[in-house]
């Protein structure tokens, strides 16, 4: 398992990347500045409970669904008391739980119920804006002519009459299904399916899902078990409904009915398994020793037919370094694709260095395997970074608003593409292992940074030995928006020097591709002084520093210059000696 990371977002992102629209040239909507990515504020660590007797077996299940059952009743009556709810009735449902189970179990229970509330009202939030962005994209395009085209900011009418009708009554439904969720969210009622909605609703096509009707109620009743207790300070070990001893030895505390199957003092019973964790094992058994809070859950894995043992707590917020800080001898800057991380090196001046790399993962087959390609893709773009201590510059990408038919129509390939890149799972993974090895991670604004890294850097960047992606052109464009450098450029940059330019434009060493666009900002130090004396003869005629002061940019034929502006006359040549 990994580190719990904290949410981190832009807010402002309102596009997948910079594929909403933008003409490179106006009407571009207002980027948000980098910033540094704070760490994780939480551990969580996993390890299977091996040698379990048949009868440690029956005893979870049975204080699972003993618990399980009292959850449901308190997460109703949590739902049922809306935005009423208030500390008096929050002690009256934990003394109504606690004459069933205990003072801790009633108190555990009580918490969940409250998170699992908050839980759905946030979601509850997420799909009233969902319906209002679709109700909105539609109401656009039926007002609109039938066939009418639509532009790069907004879409146009549809393509005929029946595909109009049928839109026009998808828009009295999503209306209809606003109206509701808008009035359910004013009085405060959620909905909530212990066990999660999606496998409730496997049991109406068992077939489809490969399974039967008895591995099915096994699932389900394995995943309305309640069997996690939150820790606390000053208590032995951390925890006093499930402990677990520094050698690993795990008991629990028995609900009031099944106190009689206890095998330990004060009704507990000790399981035949121990737990060693592999991963942080040593923070671990450090907070226990010292007897610092630390959350538990068990569950079991059906598929499998194995227990597991899940320890978790909060940890310091890591300290994060400047922005500054982080630009100091460049970075590497990251896209993310569905199959796969572009990534390419930048120096300070955000000039691309060696070659990019591509990380590439799997994401089909089981859960298991997908996060593990993930874990291995980021593993190495870590290793890379930690070898040049850089920082890492990636996309801040929400793709909330992304998913919906109604913005994207037909597209559907490309909804599936959006649909199935890891943004959330990459967020959190990158996060959690860039803090355990000490990686800055800094996010930025993903607007119009593929567009116009293809269109500013893929071709600069092509040579006969390389042949840059869209992809790599976009990790060069990233980097330079998190080093604070413009991406949109007329020629890669080179390192300003003191006389305040840099080298010509590409091609050659003549000006066929325009002018020279990149000089030295306002404040750089000597930008109008002389240009350093070059040793040597520059022409066959002028020798060196005896040629025209540079500082006297009138005396150059330049754009915008007094002499670009007079008129041209030839003198008179003399008719005689």
């Amino acid at each position: 398992m990994g580190d719990l990371s904290g949410g981190w977002s832009l807010g402002a992102v309102t596009g997948f990347s910079d594929r909403d629209g933008g003409d490179g040239v106006s009407g571009l909507r207002e980027m948000a500045a980098p910033f540094v990515v704070p760490g994780p504020s939480g551990v969580a660590v996993r390890d299977r409970l091996r040698h379990l007797t048949a009868g440690d077996e029956e005893v979870l299940r049975l204080v699972g669904d003993q618990l399980g059952t009292l959850a449901a009743r308190d997460l109703r009556a949590r739902c049922a008391a809306g935005l009423e709810h208030d500390t008096e009735q929050w002690a009256e449902r934990k003394r109504a739980l606690t004459r069933e189970s205990s003072s801790r179990w009633a108190g555990s229970v009580t918490k969940a119920s409250h998170d699992q509330w908050a839980l759905a009202r946030r979601g509850q939030l997420a799909h009233i804006q969902s319906l209002e962005a679709g109700v909105r994209t539609i109401a656009h395009r039926l007002s609109l002519p039938v066939g009418e085209r639509g532009s790069k900011r907004a879409p146009g009418g549809y393509r005929t009459r029946q595909e109009w009708f049928a839109k026009a009554r998808r828009l009295h439904v999503l209306e209809d299904r606003l109206k509701v969720a808008r009035a359910d969210r004013e009085v405060g009622v959620v909905h909530v399916v212990r066990g999660g909605k999606r496998l409730l609703n496997t049991r109406h096509n068992l077939k489809a899902a490969q399974l039967t009707e008895p591995l099915w109620r096994r699932r389900w009743q394995a995943e309305r078990r309640f069997l996690q207790a939150d820790g606390e300070s000053g208590k032995r070990f951390g925890n006093e409904t499930i402990r677990v001893t520094p050698g690993g030895e795990v008991s629990i505390k028995l609900p009031a009915p099944l106190a009689h199957l206890a095998n330990a003092p004060h009704g507990r019973y000790v399981l035949a398994a121990t737990v060693v964790f592999a991963y942080r094992g040593e923070q671990w058994r450090d907070r226990v020793t010292a007897n610092r809070a630390v959350a538990y859950r068990i569950h079991e894995d059906t598929v499998r037919g194995r227990w597991y043992l899940t320890a978790s707590w909060t940890i310091p917020p890591v300290k994060t370094v400047p922005l500054a800080a982080a630009r100091t001898r460049g970075l590497i800057g990251v896209d993310t694709n569905a199959d796969h991380l572009a990534a390419w090196r930048l120096d300070e001046h955000g000039n691309p260095v060696g070659e990019p790399l591509r990380f590439g993962y799997d994401l089909t087959g089981t859960a298991g395997h997908r996060d593990a390609q993930v874990r291995h893709a980021l593993i190495r773009l870590l290793h890379w970074a930690e070898r040049h201590g850089l920082a890492i510059a990636v996309e801040d990408l929400d793709f909330t608003t992304e998913k919906t038919r109604e913005k994207h129509g037909r597209r559907k390939r490309f909804r599936k593409l959006i649909s199935g890149m890891p943004v959330s799972k990459l967020r959190a993974r990158l996060v959690s292992m860039a803090a355990e090895l000490g990686i800055t991670i800094v996010a930025v604004d993903p607007a119009y940074t593929s567009r116009w890294g293809a269109q500013h850097w893929q071709k600069p960047l092509t040579s006969t030995n390389r042949k840059p992606t869209r992809h790599d052109a976009a990790a060069a464009a990233i980097g330079r928006r998190a080093l604070g450098h413009p991406i949109r450029m007329g020629a890669p940059p080179r390192p300003l020097r003191h006389w305040g330019r840099t080298a010509p434009p590409p091609h050659d060493q003549s000006d066929r591709a325009g002018h020279r666009t990149v000089q030295a900002g306002s404040g750089t130090p000597g930008r109008e002084g002389n240009r350093p004396r070059i040793p040597g003869p520059r022409t066959r005629s002028v020798g060196a520093g005896r040629g025209a002061n540079a500082v006297d940019q009138n005396a150059q034929h330049r754009p915008g210059r007094p002499t670009e502006h007079e008129s041209w006359q030839q003198d008179p040549l003399p008719l005689s000696h």
